[in-house]
This record gives structure tokens, sequence and C-alpha cells, in this order.
């Protein structure tokens, strides 16, 4: 499982506790950031309980905080600031198998608004934005140890790649484009061969090939030592 599918699991979970999850919908329903009191009230349940509950959705992302007199009134004799709950703009989805067509639509945005200045074919374009897709996730992924070919696999793990490691290959038995490839093979598939290559370039594995070897239930894009 990746990082980012851990997280997003982890804060969909938190709604899963019943007052935890209608404390939730209540702030994420109010034009204003509210009070723990206010929120407890607005769901029927002691304060100290709505506080607990808050402060775990703010833990997960769920919630922001901000610090305001309610009074209005500033300077001494004007009170301590409350703590108000509102909703974060963190966004939460979650598919098992991972996909990211996240990913794929931000490479593809990328590469039109280049082709369409002129001058570079629209192929080439999505090579180069996946390219530095690729770059991106090597330069935010953290360093392990082992050979070239298990810390490419340790990388695409954390990525939703699903790496099988066998002697002198990385099988990706996992594609996060899958319903993007079914209709857009060539492109897609190409995409996805670009940013993967660039990964694994990214975390110093020179020794490290990706290429196209596609089969049915797994993805296009294997990892092969050169």
């Amino acid at each position: 499982m990746s990082d980012e599918l851990a997280a997003q699991a982890a804060g969909i979970g938190a709604l899963a506790e019943p007052v935890r999850r209608r404390l939730y919908l209540y702030v994420a329903g109010e034009p204003d950031a509210v009070s723990r009191e206010q929120a407890a009230e607005g769901v029927g349940v002691p304060a100290h309980t709505a506080k607990f509950h808050l402060d775990r959705l703010v833990g997960e992302g769920l919630l922001d905080v901000e610090f305001r007199r309610l009074t209005g009134r500033t300077g001494p004799g004007s009170g301590r600031p409350s703590k108000l709950y509102r909703r974060s703009a963190r966004q939460l989805s979650l598919s098992l198998p991972e996909r990211r067509y996240d990913l794929a639509a931000r490479v593809l945005a990328t590469a039109v608004d280049r082709a369409a200045g002129g001058g570079v074919p629209l192929d080439e374009a999505v090579r180069d934005a996946a390219a530095a897709e690729g770059r991106r996730i090597a330069a935010a992924g953290t360093a392990s140890g082992g050979s070239e070919l298990e810390r490419a696999a340790d990388l695409l793990a954390r990525n939703g790649y699903e790496p099988r490691l066998a002697a002198d290959e990385v099988v990706l038995a996992n594609c996060p484009f899958d319903a993007l490839v079914r209709e857009h093979t060539a492109l897609v598939c190409g995409l996805n061969l670009a940013l993967v290559q660039a990964a694994v370039d990214g975390i110093g594995c020179s020794g490290v090939g990706a290429r196209l070897d596609p089969a049915p239930g797994r993805c296009c894009v294997k990892a092969c030592r050169r």
C-alpha cells in the first residue's frame, strides 16, 4: 500500500466512528468555523466528547483549526481566543487496487497545454510531462537500502504498483491507470513507461530499465536489470 493510500484510508477510517462522523458532518455543513461547544450542542454530546473527536479529525487532516475571539473585543480583559474548527480543503478518495487517475490527469493536462502552445507533438509532450512526474515521485521518496532492483521495487510499492521482485526484474501487479489503459492503451502505456523510468532514474538506479511487456491482469511496464 502506498503512503498516500494509507493516509487516505486512515482519514476515511476516522469517520467510521458514529459520533466523530456526525461531528464532521456538522462542522462541514456550517458556513463558518465553529467552537467545540457549538459542535457538541449541534450533535447532542458533551463538550469533552466533542473535543476528543474534533481533535482526532484535525489530526487526520479532515478539519482545520483557527483561533478567534468570538466577542469581537480586543485588548486587556477581552479573554482568550476560542479554538474553532472548519472543514479542511483535503480531498479523500479510496480505491482498491489503488488507482491514480489524478496523476494521469495532471500529466495529460500539462502535456496538452504544452502541445497547444505549438512546436511540440502531443506524444512527446506526454512523455516529457510523465518523466517530470516520475522525477517528482523520486524526489519525494525516502531512501531505502538493498540492490537497485530492490530500491526500485520499494519506490514503486509506495506509489501503488504492487511490485513482485524476481531475480532480474520487477513485475508490477497493479496498474494505477487501469481504466484509462483499456481505452487509450498506447497513450497511457507510453505515459506510464516514461514515468516509471524517470522515477527509478531519479533514485540513482541506473542499472534498472523500464520496458513495455503487456500481459493480462498486471501493469504493462516491467522494471528489469540492464
